[in-house]
């Protein structure tokens, strides 16, 4: 812990550090194609929709039942036609689901598991479910993520700006995208759970990103006073400098979530977990993907796009050329001291040439050049 500790404070000063903007094309073409690939898999395999959205019939045994959960899983379908979800609950009775049924076909499925379960038919409690519950659940969830993703931009636009709202939307979307692609990929059933699930990962990645932008806020005030760093560069440090605590409170996140997941669903068998654990477990880990990899990246992509943005790039660049000519070291993105206090007519002398030397007027004013030592 004391070394992640240590890497997290050198990422955040800036001594250390990976290009994640550089390279944001490579994280563009992944993202891309997993969004390809979930929404194909969204088209082709469709979602497995719970009985709560289609409707019919869930059937309760009596305690301590002898037979197995895939001994009543094959009496179902049998007896329905139908495909059947049987959980086996605390107490040792049988939850059995049988979607797609009437009432008159539940009340024949009564009968025939009775038989074959050898319990007598009274003593299952039979209870219809229809799908307008499931559709008004489901027509909440879509007001609700509208009305959410409205007050996200409108918050955004006026606490940062515009482009990060944009940038922060997108990657909502990205996230929302892959988990539902990987509900229709991997067939677990929606329930609402899973649309509880899926409201709240967007909490978590909104987090993530809000993070990174207060961060990139923050270093990019009076940005074109300066002449050390591309708007891009700054970005690069901004996500470098949060890194740590993303990647943190993403696995603290994951932990409980992939324990509900694996454990609880998977080798316990309460399949009644899988619902919202699976669309928690992918939502935290997208989101803490698409604020790195995608919501900065495109924020300095939208950014650089401007007039003064393009105009500080070139005097970025013709200053480190000016300085790599003379043999001087070149501020770069790793400097670590603040551009607070440079001179700002500094910027406009760096792009005359060598004639005009107000570079070296600088730092004659009790300011070494080079790094801070």
């Amino acid at each position: 812990m004391g070394k992640l500790g240590n890497l997290g404070a050198r990422l955040h000063h800036g001594e250390v550090g990976y290009d994640f903007v550089k390279n944001r094309k490579l994280w563009y073409g992944i993202s891309i194609l997993i969004t390809i690939t979930a929404i194909v898999g969204l088209t082709v395999r469709g979602l497995h929709m719970g009985i709560e959205f289609q409707g019919g019939a869930v059937f309760t045994t009596p305690k301590n039942m002898s037979a197995s959960v895939s001994q009543a899983e094959t009496y179902a379908e049998d007896a329905s036609g139908h495909d059947a979800i049987v959980q086996k609950l605390g107490d040792g009775s049988l939850r059995i689901q049988i979607a797609g049924t009437d009432t008159e076909a539940s009340d024949q499925i009564k009968s025939q598991l009775s038989k074959d379960l050898d319990v007598p038919a009274d003593r299952i409690n039979a209870d219809l479910v229809g799908p307008s519950w499931g559709d008004q659940i489901a027509d909440k969830a879509w007001q609700g993520l509208g009305i959410f993703m409205f007050l996200v931009v409108i918050y955004l636009a006026i606490a940062f700006e515009w482009r990060m709202a944009l940038a922060a939307f997108v990657a909502l979307i990205h996230d929302i995208t892959i988990t539902v692609g990987i509900y229709a990929l991997v067939g677990f059933e929606v329930t609402p759970g899973t649309v509880i699930g899926l409201l709240t990962i967007l909490g978590y990645s909104l987090y993530d990103t809000v993070v990174v932008f207060d961060s990139l806020k923050e270093q990019t005030r009076d940005i074109t006073k300066q002449t050390r760093w591309t708007y891009g560069e700054i970005a690069n440090r901004s996500i470098n400098s949060t890194l740590v605590r993303s990647i943190n409170t993403t696995v603290v996140a994951l932990l409980p979530v992939g324990g509900l997941l694996f454990i609880g669903g998977g080798v316990l068998g309460a399949g009644m977990l899988n619902d919202i654990s699976l669309s928690l477990f992918v939502g935290l880990a997208a989101g803490a993907y698409s604020s790195i990899f995608i919501a900065t990246p495109l924020v300095a992509d939208l950014k650089e796009a401007e007039p003064q943005m393009k105009a500080l790039k070139k005097r970025v660049l013709a200053k480190r050329a000016q300085a790599a000519a003379k043999g001087e070291p070149a501020q770069s993105a790793d400097d670590e001291e603040s551009y607070a206090d440079e001179d700002p007519d500094d910027a406009a002398a760096a792009v005359v040439g060598p004639r005009n030397q107000p570079a070296s007027r600088g730092r004659g004013r009790g300011r070494p050049s080079g790094k801070r030592r």
